[in-house]
């Protein structure tokens, strides 16, 4: 496998560990305060490593860095809200495709051609994330609220994917440090327009920042993914990370794991055979 696969890779098990930490603990706290304690560590690990790495990032690279921050504020705050208050089996598939979708139309529209089998392992990866989350059980009567939020949540994290993509190698880790203030920063305004709290004062919206760690890690291998590789491909193999959610809770809580979720793991593995052979 190249180096951008496995990068990828390891951005979709470290989202997918982030997201169900973060899942739980906006069972008991609010999404707001633990967007915020998330999003906050992830600028401090952001931050660290672009301090190390000696590199003067244009203009553009920035704005790049910037609306990716806007996209992960909204894509953490919803999905959070979604799995906390909501029907993971609803929410999990809505915002898995969206965010693996958006990245690819960019890298195609943007002038990349994977290889043949490469694509077919694209093609392959967009039904395993529908399958792995679930295949949408439930989703005929779903609330509005679940589709919503899944469908925000994968919108913003799709946006971040797609932005942080364009940040070419030369410009070091400074735009992802930039992208993770604006982040910070658009959660803070967006939950005082709405008056929702949003300081972490509890333990369990302070141990968003483990959550949080775990999302700058897998932030910062995408990142590192797409300058080394495609962003069609690093998009959508990040986008597998409801793969190790599902993994999790069914290790950890003993959630039982459907057929088609079982056939969605398998297909997930052969998409990436195939990405990493193409």
């Amino acid at each position: 496998m190249t180096v951008a696969v496995l990068l990828s890779l390891c951005a979709a098990l470290a989202y997918g560990l982030s997201d169900f930490i973060g899942g739980i603990l906006t069972r008991r706290a609010g999404a707001w305060a633990v967007a915020v304690a998330s999003q906050a560590a992830a600028l401090v690990l952001a931050a660290f490593f672009a301090l190390t790495a000696l590199a003067t990032p244009s203009a553009g690279a920035l704005a790049w860095g910037a609306l990716g921050g806007i996209g992960s504020a909204a894509g953490n705050v919803f999905i959070y809200r979604g799995l906390g208050s909501g029907r993971m089996t609803v929410v999990a598939p809505i915002s898995a495709i969206a965010a693996a979708t958006l990245p690819v139309m960019t890298g195609i529209v943007g002038g990349e051609r994977p290889g043949l089998i490469a694509l077919i392992g694209v093609a392959a990866a967009l039904p395993a994330v529908w399958l792995v989350s679930g295949g949408g059980a439930g989703l005929r009567g779903a609330s509005r609220s679940d589709v919503v939020n899944g469908l925000a949540a994968g919108l913003g994290f799709g946006t971040q994917f797609s932005a942080l993509g364009q940040i070419p190698a030369d410009a070091g880790l400074a735009p992802l440090a930039l992208s993770q203030v604006v982040s910070v920063a658009s959660i803070v305004i967006g939950a005082t327009m709405l008056s929702s709290p949003w300081v972490p004062r509890d333990r369990y919206s302070r141990l968003g920042g483990f959550a949080g760690l775990l999302a700058g890690i897998a932030t910062i291998c995408f990142q590192l993914a797409t300058q080394s590789g495609l962003l069609t491909i690093a998009g959508v193999l990040t986008s597998l990370y409801p793969a190790v959610t599902v993994v999790m809770a069914a290790a950890l809580l003993r959630e039982r794991v459907r057929p088609l979720q079982s056939v969605g793991l398998l297909l997930a593995g052969a998409s990436v055979v195939l990405i990493g052979v193409g």
